[in-house]
């Protein structure tokens, strides 16, 4: 099944994690795709993998001048552009609020928030020319709830679920639908690179992390890549033409509340502190 046929998408952070599961998943579905990372080796060895429809550029998206070359180049390349999946991202600055640095702070934010403005900027005047375009940006469980997330983190997605549906209502009259999704617990070399490791030894990690993340929600399995790519296949695709402005949730039921396992266990020990089963 070509779900994208003849369309054409750019994916920042696309050579690893969420971004490579959906750089796949499209070119699978029969997109073109341009892969945008700072991660060169990785990146330039998926595209060579992929074959014709699949090219790499280098990009940082904290820099306005690498999100505007990646944007050209896949115009150049492929003639249009129907997708921009803002999915770069990291863990960003840790600590507590007393401990965090001003540098930290910009870092994180010109990652996660600045990336995110740049790609909707520079994306916008292209799909308004072509009256059609879908803009789709990773956000977080962690913008929608405290304590999911550091603190920058997760200040910096609940804006990008903001900025998301305040863009959408201006280029939504153009065509251009503008969207997030919100992981829960994914399994994704993000939390090893957040301990300082290198891409290659985050990997390692993965393992150990479904076996943490598994148990979170109501749904007993680990996130993964896969889920979101899915998400944002659909996004992407006509199936969700008249999706704007909304945040899609794919967490496995994380942020909808304790389990009902915890709220039994809970209720059992207070009936036992009130002495009420030897009645």
């Amino acid at each position: 099944m070509a779900r994208l046929a003849g369309k054409v998408a750019l994916i920042t952070g696309g050579a690893s994690g969420i971004g490579e599961a959906t750089v796949r998943l499209f070119v699978e579905e029969g997109a073109a795709v341009v892969i945008a990372d700072i991660q060169d080796d990785r990146g330039r060895k998926l595209a060579a993998e992929l074959g014709k429809r699949t090219a790499y550029v280098h990009a940082d998206v904290s820099r306005e001048a690498d999100v505007s070359a990646a944007i050209a180049e896949t115009v150049t390349r492929f003639g249009r552009l129907d997708c921009l999946f803002n999915n770069a991202g990291y863990g960003g600055v840790l600590g507590a609020i007393e401990e965090i640095s001003v540098a930290g702070f910009d870092e994180t934010l010109g990652v996660l928030l600045r990336g995110v403005f740049l790609g909707m900027k520079h994306a916008a005047p292209v799909m308004k020319r072509q009256a059609s375009g879908s803009i789709i940006s990773t956000a977080s469980v962690a913008g929608l709830r405290t304590g999911n997330g550091p603190h920058v983190y997760s200040a910096a997605k609940a804006a990008v679920i903001h900025l998301t549906r305040s863009v959408a209502m201006e280029l939504g009259e153009s065509g251009v639908r503008v969207n997030c999704i919100c992981p829960g617990g994914i399994a994704t070399p993000i939390f090893g690179k957040g301990l300082g490791m290198s891409p290659e030894q985050a990997d390692t990690t993965i393992p150990l992390m479904k076996g943490v993340l598994e148990h979170l929600q109501p749904i007993q399995r680990p996130g993964e890549p896969l889920d979101i790519a899915q998400a944002a296949l659909w996004l992407a695709s006509d199936e969700s033409s008249f999706v704007n402005g909304h945040a899609l949730v794919v967490d496995g039921g994380l942020i909808g509340g304790r389990l009902w396992s915890e709220v039994k266990q809970r209720r059992a020990m207070l009936r036992a502190a009130l002495g009420l089963d030897a009645q």
